[in-house]
């Protein structure tokens, strides 16, 4: 069965003076930028929650999205249908990877032992899809926050016997990534948090999350997997307060507890938003921690104050984004996952092709222009002017540790008062618009 037959072959390529809004105007994979073809630079990934399972439900209203691929009253056959329209979506788009939470694939049982005979299920029947078409998978992890169970958490939970749930339930999300050929696995706390202190002891549950992190570590050892691990960080919602609450917080929680050699981080572009940060903030200190490792591909919306998960079209947007990403080298293991989903009113199967279709085209423009900034190379002098004086004899000094408050006071009477300079924003802005417009 064909669950896309308004798209009957794989998106192409037609460049910005197509009108056909089932192709590319500025994404072509094969096209070389910077030494790397944009399928090398981009990683594009479709994450399998909000496309395939994502039915338009919101907090004021049921479904509205037409899914042809959950049909099925028997959830296996349901699950294989739903692997079925995802790969057909994945090769019609041409995209190389996808992402999963292993109850998106596999339905749960009402044992544990039956979840996990369902998602090894599952998991050989992705197995054979991969095979057959050469996609690969990204990432995976483990959904340890929709079960009522998981009310007050999961590793960081008051009761032991939900954290053991969670922790068994990581080890097989874990297998099955293994299994998959996956090149990571993220950890997001979706209810690592709380709603208020007056019930909480948060040592206590900071402590327990990095015990189940390090336990993480320990069996990644066990079974031979050489994928990298992920944190992802997100401030708020479902929780009040989450202990993965922004880049800072995770980078301060990875030190603290000895673990920033075996995770970085996976950041998304609208829980930076939520965060009171942009997106490329977030970024660069991760970068300039060697801690960036992948990119949750979305945006919010500036007059909406939730996590709104929408497709990135702002150019702007994803060539800071790109930037950074260039800056570090490029993704190794990582990529961009499109973690967005269609609008309530988007409700037709080929809307998902729109959806991914413009978030491709606005991260390869991105990369042009990136790309075109570094090798013009103003931004980057400008910078390097502006911090000249840390090159000197005095500011060689300081940023080694020799001075002390004597050699500072000497230099200033020395030097008298410093001159004042422009940062030049505006002018800046101006530089970045020459690429853009």
């Amino acid at each position: 069965m064909a669950y896309f037959p308004e798209v009957p072959h794989k998106i192409l390529f037609e460049g910005k003076g197509s009108r056909n809004p089932l192709s590319f105007k500025h994404y072509n994979p094969d096209k070389v930028v910077g030494g790397k073809t944009m399928r090398e630079h981009l990683r594009f990934a479709v994450c399998y929650w909000h496309t395939f399972k994502a039915n338009g439900t919101d907090p004021f209203g049921s479904a509205t999205i037409y899914q042809p691929w959950a049909k099925s009253t028997e959830p296996i056959q349901a699950a294989k249908d739903t692997m079925d329209a995802a790969f057909e979506f994945f090769t019609k788009l041409g995209v190389d990877f996808w992402c999963f939470h292993d109850r998106d694939i596999a339905p749960e049982g009402t044992t544990f032992t039956e979840s996990v005979k369902n998602l090894e299920t599952i998991v050989d029947y992705a197995l054979a899809k991969q095979k057959e078409t050469g996609l690969k998978l990204l990432w995976g992890t483990a959904n340890c926050f929709t079960n009522p169970r998981y009310q007050a958490g999961a590793s960081t939970n008051p009761d032991p016997h939900v954290f053991a749930y969670a922790a068994a339930q990581i080890k097989h999300a874990m297998d099955a990534t293994a299994k998959l050929g996956g090149d990571g696995y993220v950890f997001w706390g979706g209810r690592e948090g709380y709603d208020t202190l007056l019930n909480t002891n948060m040592q206590k549950e900071r402590e327990g999350f990095a015990r189940l992190l390090h336990m993480a570590v320990t069996y990644k050892k066990e079974i031979c997997w050489n994928g990298q691990f992920y944190i992802e960080p997100k401030p708020k919602e479902p929780t009040k307060h989450q202990y993965d609450s922004d880049t800072a917080a995770c980078l301060n929680f990875l030190r603290e507890f000895d673990l920033l050699d075996h995770l970085k981080l996976n950041i998304e572009t609208n829980h930076a938003t939520l965060a009171g940060h942009t997106m490329a903030h977030e970024l660069r200190g991760a970068r300039e921690a060697n801690a960036l490792g992948s990119i949750d591909a979305n945006t919010g919306d500036a007059l909406l104050g939730w996590d709104t998960d929408q497709f990135p079209t702002d150019v702007y947007l994803t060539t800071e984004i790109m930037l950074e990403v260039l800056r570090m080298g490029g993704f190794t293991t990582g990529g961009l996952n499109f973690d967005a989903k269609v609008r309530r009113q988007s409700i037709e199967p080929v809307d998902l092709f729109h959806a991914h279709i413009g978030g491709m085209d606005a991260f390869a423009k991105g990369l042009e222009v990136a790309q075109a900034i570094i090798e013009d190379g103003r931004l980057d002098e400008f910078v390097a002017n502006r911090y000249s004086g840390w090159n000197g004899e005095f500011g060689q000094k300081v940023s080694k540790g020799q001075a002390s408050f004597a050699d500072c006071e000497a230099y200033v009477l020395s030097n008298g008062e410093p001159t004042r300079k422009s940062g030049r924003q505006e002018f800046l802005e101006n530089l970045i618009n020459e690429f853009v417009l």
